[in-house]
């Protein structure tokens, strides 16, 4: 039985509606939602599917679900915005705004390498105890007093989780405001996105538990595994410290959704990822609300880092605080387009040529790095229909 798709889409993004009916038929999705803006204007708003695996609950238009490292691209833009309002400088040491970071040899890194993956801080050598992760003075100590891994700048590493506190924290002390707070009155709020960094407990009625991923084939790729075999290398410890991070169902604990961590537990909706890119996409405003100005947004696709991952087995490549397409993981055939996936296949991006803002957010989470192919297929179909 064919699964009901529901919401909005303009008739000539029709492509993008049966792309997203296909991958329910054929690509294992479970519930999910997406959406497209086309300069500001909500061109694609669909959901469907179930909100839990036993198939009871219907996703509905307002369910929300964690994004893993969509959430970078968030707490990106929260910095970029305080670049264009001059309160940051990225070329400007960290410890400028962060004094307790000079330890350990990083006086004089530059703001740039945490949004570059480029400072050498991916992981926390010394093992931490599993609650360290949901408290913010804790991780941000943690991480001041970490020696990097390699010396800074001399090449790139994915912090899959450290890059919220080390981005987070410099935001944090500029404006007195952690990531989530920042984000919820400065751009979430404003906009009316269901966006969020901490989430508040009022609201989990309404979050999908996401569904692990089945592990791969015999003869697959399995990255995790292989990272396992080392537990003292940089990637074991990027992955798996503290602890509780290999924990089946840690991501969908009160503990998890209620903390901090702005590089992994952002929940939201694909229509409100779909509307902060969009704003990016067409100049930096959307609905009278300034997110950022078009100096500002055109520094989001300014490159700093491509190439052999020195923490993931394979090929990344970043601008500050987002991915940008690369063979096999394409956000599309603009080269200027900027946005972040998330582990399991969510994903947003802006295109500021097309004027696209995308947004992607799913409960089924698959094994595929980068760019999920449940993605891939309603980009193809958004471009197909321009």
């Amino acid at each position: 039985m064919a699964v009901k798709i529901e919401g909005t889409c303009d008739p000539k993004f029709n492509r993008v509606k049966d792309a997203f009916a296909e991958n329910f038929e054929l690509r294992n999705e479970l519930g999910a939602g997406a959406a497209v803006t086309l300069d500001g204007k909500t061109v694609v708003d669909l959901w469907g599917g179930h909100s839990d695996k036993a198939k009871t609950q219907p996703w509905n238009r307002d369910t929300l679900v964690n994004l893993y490292s969509t959430t970078k691209g968030i707490t990106a833009i929260c910095a970029h915005r305080l670049v264009d309002k001059g309160l940051l400088d990225l070329d400007a040491p960290v410890t400028r705004y962060w004094p307790e970071f000079g330890q350990a040899g990083k006086e004089k890194m530059p703001v740039r390498y945490l949004l570059s993956h480029r400072a050498g801080l991916p992981a926390v050598a010394k093992t931490l105890d599993d609650d360290a992760i949901y408290h913010w003075n804790t991780m941000a100590a943690a991480l001041a007093a970490q020696e990097p891994w390699w010396e800074p700048g001399t090449k790139h590493g994915y912090h899959a989780l450290t890059f919220g506190w080390l981005v987070g924290e410099v935001i944090h002390r500029i404006t007195g405001k952690t990531p989530g707070v920042y984000l919820r009155d400065e751009i979430a709020g404003p906009l009316k996105l269901d966006l969020h960094i901490g989430l508040d407990a009022k609201n989990d009625a309404r979050v999908s538990d996401l569904i692990p991923s089945p592990p791969p084939a015999p003869g697959e790729p399995n990255l995790f595994a292989d990272i396992a075999k080392n537990p003292d290398s940089v990637a074991a410890k990027a992955f798996m410290n503290p602890p509780v991070l290999s924990k089946p169902g840690v991501a969908n604990s009160r503990a998890w959704r209620g903390a901090e961590i702005p590089a992994a537990n952002g929940h939201g909706t694909a229509l409100s990822l779909a509307r902060i890119y969009g704003a990016l996409a067409r100049g930096g405003d959307l609905d009278g609300v300034h997110v950022m100005s078009k100096n500002a947004v055109a520094g989001c696709s300014i490159e700093q880092s491509i190439g052999a991952d020195a923490v993931l087995t394979l090929s990344t490549r970043f601008s500050l605080g987002f991915m940008m397409s690369q063979p096999g993981a394409s956000l599309g055939p603009n080269p200027k387009s900027f946005g972040h996936p998330g582990a399991g296949g969510s994903l947003g991006f802006a295109d500021p040529e097309a004027k696209i803002g995308f947004g992607y957010a799913m409960n089924r989470m698959q094994a595929s790095l980068l760019i999920d192919p449940r993605a891939t297929a309603l980009i193809d179909a958004i471009y197909a229909s321009l």
